[in-house]
């Protein structure tokens, strides 16, 4: 049987659950959490062990199928493709210092330091260049 990956959902978020699994799953995915060729659970087995319904987990493996980051075969399961990076556009790269200048100012707002913002950024980056 194949392992639930290490995601929760939180249905406190205001985020859909779809949404929170995708989520989830792409940065394990980029991580190297799960390699590609690895098979991830069905759609029924990990609705259960997350506690949604199965068209809430069909709807997010659709979703990273759609973006090139899974296999979908009826009858042989779900597998991880081996996704090259694309190169980010202008208009990638811009909405990405947006996203980012305001998740910084999100965390400012929260008391969260300057050092602290650059240091877990400075981790994360190296983290991913593996």
């Amino acid at each position: 049987m194949t392992p639930t990956p290490r995601i929760q959902i939180n249905l406190d978020l205001e985020t859909p659950a779809n949404r929170q699994i995708v989520d989830q799953l792409r940065t394990l995915f980029v991580e190297g959490a799960i390699a590609p060729g690895q098979a991830l659970p069905s759609v029924r087995r990990l609705a259960v062990d997350l506690g949604v319904h199965f068209n809430t987990v069909a709807d997010a493996y659709r979703m990273l199928a759609d973006d090139g980051w899974l296999e979908i075969a009826h009858g042989r399961g779900v597998r991880v493709l081996d996704r090259r990076s694309p190169s980010a556009s202008a208009d990638a790269n811009g909405q990405f210092r947006q996203r980012l200048r305001h998740l910084v100012a999100e965390a400012r707002a929260e008391g969260v330091t300057f050092a602290t913002i650059a240091r877990e950024l400075a981790s994360l980056s190296e983290s991913l260049k593996s």
